[in-house]
């Protein structure tokens, strides 16, 4: 059971609210919430409830996730991944115009991770649905070795930096609606380390890293979709100021199957039979994702006719189970007879009434009114 709040309960909103309402919102409870204003115990919890509550309804892509499927259907978007720590920075450079270092003088800023990158990896519909592991190749910033990462020749020694004295930072302390706040920004002189480098080591040339090759394993697991991304952590760039390194995200592009479509986790498969198979019934063999299956048709199937293969699609990523195989009837009509095929139908025809009569509408005999009711549209 999902143990997360309603983010439309946590900002004290209707779920028809504006962007403007969720903005003001938001901006009201930061006020009241900021640790540096408010001492409560569950202050920057609650804070950090708020934030991430902001950050989705006010993103359109995911506030329409949360809306169709909850919680659950915000798994594995970009930027939903707050694993480690909410991103106060970002949320708070929209609202309070570049104090997004806000925190109370004395504080010291540690040093900044490395870069996050990106690897676009295509796999085919059976890898998607089944799950693989895929090794890949990617060239990024890596400490160096010879110096490991103090961009020093070794032997020498760094030594402080002049412009920041040593603390990596500069500083600016203003005053704004929350009280007394620090700006703080990089040093540009020593790139937030505090030291300067008088003898840079010869493989990185005082840079503290090196571009190198990287062989990493990805398991991707069954069930992921086209446009899912998979965080590998700690395997982005190193950090150019001795911080942790970035992640790398691996976001996945699915090949189309010759035969099946995805809807979320069912899988659509259209089948082609005879007009005698659709008239008298018959027993066929289907492919499935998994194999093949014997599915029984009834005698009077009609184009549009839809059957259902309960537990027969795509493994659920993040619960258990699995969807359905919908196969969708299609009946075939001949468009070169031979002699025999032509004297048997045409003998056929006369024990019919007239078909061509005007039909009268039921909703419930429309193929795409089956089709939707299948999938639950």
């Amino acid at each position: 059971m999902d143990t997360k709040r309603d983010y439309y309960e946590i900002l004290g909103l209707p779920r028809e609210a504006t962007d403007d309402q969720i903005k003001r919102a938001f901006r009201n409870l930061a006020k009241k919430l900021h640790p540096d204003v408010n001492k409560g115990p569950d202050a920057e919890e609650r804070f950090k409830e708020a934030g991430e509550a902001y950050a989705v309804l006010s993103d359109p892509e995911k506030r329409t996730a949360y809306d169709r499927y909850g919680h659950e259907g915000l798994a594995g978007m970009a930027g939903m991944d707050f694993s480690g720590g909410f991103p106060f920075d970002d949320i708070f450079e929209q609202f309070f115009g570049g104090f997004g270092g806000m925190r109370r003088a004395g504080g010291r800023r540690g040093p900044q991770p490395g870069a996050d990158l990106r690897y676009d990896l295509t796999i085919t519909f059976d890898e998607a649905v089944h799950g693989v592991t895929r090794e890949i190749e990617i060239t990024r910033a890596e400490t160096c070795t010879r110096c490991k990462g103090s961009r020093a020749e070794p032997g020498t020694s760094p030594v402080r930096c002049k412009g920041c004295n040593g603390s990596g930072e500069l500083r600016q302390v203003r005053q704004t609606i929350l009280g007394s706040m620090v700006n703080v920004s990089t040093c540009p002189t020593c790139r937030g380390r505090g030291e300067d480098v008088a003898t840079p080591c010869k493989d990185c040339h005082g840079m503290g890293r090196v571009e190198a090759p990287r062989g990493l394993s990805v398991n991707i697991p069954a069930g992921v979709d086209n446009g899912t991304q998979i965080r590998l952590t700690g395997e982005g760039e190193a950090s150019a100021s001795g911080g942790p390194s970035g992640n790398m995200y691996v976001v996945l592009n699915v090949k189309p199957h010759r035969y099946f479509r995805r809807q979320d986790d069912d899988v659509l498969l259209e089948l082609e039979i005879n007009i005698a198979q659709a008239a008298l019934g018959t027993e066929v063999v289907i492919p499935t994702i998994d194999n093949e299956e014997k599915l029984q048709i009834p005698a009077g199937t009609q184009p549009g006719d839809v059957f259902r293969l309960r537990g027969r699609g795509v493994h659920h990523v993040r619960r258990g189970g699995r969807g359905d195989q919908v196969v969708i009837m299609n009946v075939a009509i001949p468009t070169n007879l031979t002699d025999e095929q032509h004297d048997l139908l045409k003998t056929l025809s006369h024990t019919f009434p007239n078909g061509a009569t005007p039909r009268e509408y039921k909703r419930d005999h429309g193929f795409f009114d089956r089709l939707r009711d299948a999938f639950g549209l």
